[in-house]
Formats: C-alpha cells, sequence, structure tokens
C-alpha cells in the first residue's frame, strides 16, 4: 500500500498508469450539441 503498489491510487501515480482506482480525466465535450441546419 505505497509507490510499489501497483493497484493502489498512489502506486499508479507514481508509475503513470491508469486503470480503476485511477480513471483517466473524462472528457466532458462528448455531448456537445451540433449548430441546427437550415432545411431547404
Amino acid at each position: 500500500m505505497g509507490k510499489g503498489d501497483v493497484k493502489s491510487r498512489r502506486g499508479k501515480i507514481w508509475r503513470g498508469s491508469y486503470g480503476n482506482k485511477r480513471k483517466r480525466k473524462a472528457n466532458k465535450s462528448t455531448n456537445t450539441p451540433q449548430k441546427p441546419t437550415e432545411k431547404k
């Protein structure tokens, strides 16, 4: 339970990896509304 423990959050930060304990930053621009197109 420290820097050497890969399953802990601190160990993942130290090693630079991601997983269930350390999720990547969620992308907030996944549901961006598109510009309305004019119908002719």
